[in-house]
């Protein structure tokens, strides 16, 4: 990632040390130091604060990944990533709806069923969570968005979305609710013409 070049460049240019960058941007010296090696992104927030601290604009401090950004969307890891993504979210479907089925009409060989394809499931929820981490996803889709001239405003609103406390607590109570609500509805259906 050449952002790290960059960020390291413009900070020296400055004549600012790593924890003077650190204070104007409210992260710690680490952080600034994991941003220069290339361990970790910034944030679009903090790219474009250090856009304003160092008299630059977003596409002149990101240039050259830009192109490795497209790369990474369009490659093989992404490909993947999307497979792992349509596999998760079928078999969590899949265990919403076949649970009562499984564990009334099988028994314990119904739990084992569901406990399998259960823990398929979670394994390929963790790959999804391990590529996003990796990539830094979201960071990386919202860069591309605005390269491509999307108005940043309409990024900004969707990272001030995201940013709710509560989100992913909503998600996951949502998530249950629908699981359990399917559940219940292919319950009554076996019960009622399968008795």
């Amino acid at each position: 990632m050449e952002l790290g070049k960059q960020i390291q460049y413009y900070r020296k240019e400055f004549g600012l040390s790593q924890d003077d960058l650190a204070e104007e941007l409210f992260v710690s010296r680490q952080t600034i130091s994991n941003w220069e090696r290339g361990t970790t992104y910034p944030d679009i927030q903090n790219l474009l604060l250090l856009c304003q601290i160092f008299d630059t604009d977003l596409n002149q401090l990101v240039q050259g990944d830009i192109v490795t950004f497209r790369e990474i969307l369009h490659g093989a890891d992404y490909n993947r990533y999307e497979r792992h993504s349509r596999i998760m979210t079928w078999g969590f479907s899949l265990c919403a709806v076949l649970s009562f089925p499984l564990f009334y009409y099988l028994g314990w060989t119904g739990i084992i069923i569901f406990l399998i394809l259960w823990g398929v499931s979670l394994y390929y929820a963790h790959q999804v969570d391990r590529f996003k981490k990796k990539y830094n996803l979201k960071t990386i889709k919202e860069l591309i968005a605005y390269s491509e001239g999307k108005s940043l405003s309409k990024i900004e609103k969707r990272e001030e979305k995201a940013k709710a406390p509560y989100q992913n607590v909503l998600i996951v109570a949502g998530f249950t609710v629908v699981s359990a609500l399917i559940a219940l509805l292919v319950a009554g259906i076996c019960l009622f013409f399968f008795p």
